[in-house]
This record gives C-alpha cells, sequence and structure tokens, in this order.
C-alpha cells in the first residue's frame, strides 16, 4: 500500500467515481490509476467500489471506511511535509482557498497581493463555489482553508475564525420608486417587489427567507446567482431589486442605488475556515494575518494545536472599518 494509491482512491471518490476525471485532477493516466486501485484492493482482497460494466458505480462498506482512514493518513502526510517545510524555513509552496465569488472578487484581493509581496513564489489557487461547496472542498482536503460567511453561528466544521462582519444592502436603479421615495426600504415593500440574490437566499435556512418569515411575508425572489457580477447586471435590466453583500459594491456602481438594509437583515461574518490539527505554513499564517489582522497569530497557532479552545475573537472589524482603513492608508 502506498501514499499515492491512497490518493487515487480519494480522486476516484471526490470526482464522483468518474475515472477520466479523477485521473486528470491527480495528473495520471486513466490507466495507470486504474491499475493502482486493482493493485489496492488485490491488496485488501475486497472491492472498494461496486461496478456496473466498465464504471464505477457506488462505494462499497468497506470502501467507506478505508476511505475515511486513507483521508486521515493523507492529511497526516501533509502535516509532516508542512513542518519539514517549516523548519527548512522554504518560502515556495502553494495556497489553495475555496471560497465564495463575493469573497474572490471583492474581499480577497488586497490580501493575497500583499502575501505575494512577502512570498513571491508562493502562487495562490482559488476555487470560489457556491456556499455548499465550499467546506466540501475543505473536509476533503482539496484546500487548505476556506472562506465563507454566516449569518449566525460559524461553520460547524474545522476552526473557523473570524476575519469581518458586515451587513447586506439593496440595490435598485436611479429611477427606480424604492431608489426616490426617500424612506429606508422596508420589509413590507420589498415583498411586492421581485428580486435578485444570492443562490443561498431560496434555501429554507437563509437568513433572508427567515427575515420576511418573522414578518409572515413571503418573498418573491426572480433571479438567484452566486456571482454578485450578475445580480448586479440583471438589477440594471430591471429584473428585480438586489439583495447583497455591501462589500460587492464599487465606486464604478454610481448608475445604482444603494440602499442600507442594516435593519431588515441580521448583520453577516465572515470566516476563515481551517481543518482541525492541521499543520499550516508560515505563509498560510502570512495571509491569515493579512486578511484578519485582529487575529493574533501566536493565537491562531495555539489554537490549531490544540492548546487552546476557539472561542470568542474580540476586536473583529466591520467591513466598513477596513474599507474606512483602507482608504486613509
Amino acid at each position: 500500500m502506498t501514499l499515492t494509491q491512497l490518493r487515487y482512491l480519494v480522486a476516484i471518490a471526490d470526482s464522483g467515481l468518474n475515472i477520466t476525471l479523477a485521473a486528470e485532477r491527480v495528473h495520471a493516466t486513466q490507466p495507470g490509476l486504474s491499475k493502482q486501485l486493482r493493485q489496492l484492493e488485490d491488496e485488501l482482497g475486497f472491492q472498494l467500489f461496486v461496478r456496473k460494466g466498465k464504471s464505477l458505480d457506488t462505494v462499497t462498506h468497506a470502501g467507506r471506511q478505508v476511505l475515511e482512514r486513507a483521508r486521515t493518513i493523507l492529511a497526516e502526510a501533509a502535516n509532516i511535509r508542512s513542518i519539514a517545510a517549516n523548519l527548512r524555513n522554504e518560502a515556495h509552496g502553494e495556497l489553495r482557498i475555496a471560497t465564495t465569488h463575493t469573497q474572490a472578487r471583492f474581499a480577497l484581493p488586497a490580501a493575497i497581493g500583499m502575501l505575494s509581496q512577502s512570498y513571491p513564489r508562493v502562487s495562490v489557487h482559488l476555487q470560489p463555489g457556491r456556499d455548499s461547496e465550499v467546506l466540501a472542498q475543505l473536509e476533503a482536503g482539496r484546500v487548505d482553508l476556506a472562506v465563507i460567511s454566516t449569518a449566525g453561528a460559524p461553520p460547524g466544521s474545522g476552526i473557523a475564525l473570524p476575519a469581518y462582519r458586515w451587513h447586506r444592502v439593496i440595490l435598485a436603479p436611479r429611477e427606480h420608486p424604492l431608489a426616490t421615495s426617500g424612506q429606508p426600504p422596508s420589509l413590507d415593500a420589498l415583498a411586492k417587489l421581485p428580486l435578485v440574490s444570492y443562490d443561498s437566499s431560496v434555501k429554507a435556512d437563509s437568513s433572508l427567507r427567515r427575515a420576511f418569515e418573522a414578518r409572515q411575508l413571503q418573498p418573491h425572489v426572480a433571479m438567484t446567482a452566486g456571482d454578485a457580477d450578475l445580480i448586479k447586471t440583471y438589477v440594471r435590466t430591471g429584473l428585480g431589486i438586489g439583495v447583497l453583500a455591501e462589500m460587492a459594491m464599487l465606486p464604478a456602481d454610481t448608475d445604482l442605488a444603494v440602499l442600507p438594509a442594516d435593519h431588515l437583515f441580521p448583520q453577516c461574518t465572515t470566516w476563515i475556515v481551517l481543518r482541525r490539527e492541521s499543520v499550516l505554513r508560515e505563509y498560510v499564517l502570512e495571509f491569515v494575518t493579512q486578511f484578519a489582522p485582529h487575529l493574533d497569530r501566536r493565537d491562531v497557532a495555539r489554537v490549531l494545536a490544540g492548546d487552546t479552545a476557539a472561542g470568542e475573537w474580540t476586536g473583529v472589524p466591520h467591513w466598513r472599518e477596513r474599507r474606512q482603513a483602507a482608504l486613509a492608508a
């Protein structure tokens, strides 16, 4: 049994049992990957997957147990490599970040730019996706950290470090009655209008949906998108009123009216989520402190090492404070 075989096994499972896709992800040939899988099954004495013709159909009960252990072994192997690289003071490597389109487009560029200045030989790989996909990427070990937002408790998996707070805003064409009324928007008024918002807004546990339901109102979500720029584009076409994160607004968006929604929807928090018991490369810790300067680097390292529990972090700034500080600099 080799680490390569275990890596191939996990790649197959994470690729939806698609051998071709798995081979592409691990930079192997399809015949080579299939051969390694057969050798692993021969050594173990049982099948890891149920076959249907030449395709893999499902993971066997024994396969699920092996997969769980394989992920642990690969994670620990990565930790050993990180320890060795840190002891050698290596300043090169890869930082893989799973996040949403809004974070990748509007919140992360400054921190990634500063990281590049400190570690020019570190390549950063962003993997934008939907909220539901981001943590799955982290749990599967395909990324080093995740950046994701919630309107309540921190994400349930991994170690969550608060980066900043933020609110939603209401977006409308400047000539729209909602923008020209001179009154702050209300949920009653919004419930009568078509809305354009994020994909997550149609989920039953969406904080946007819960805010309407608390007033016994039903929102009419005319369109959803994972990309804030798409939401702005369709607001411009007159499809509906936008409800999106305030950091998605740019100085160039002067053709749109931005109305505050602090009084309508709960405050959200953007989190940096790390795998438990992971050993971080020095440049990963550098990124964390660049993206969230209020997080003490030593405290983060102690939490990761299990010396202290992740509890309440003080001094978490609001996005508006971060923006003002950036403009002042």
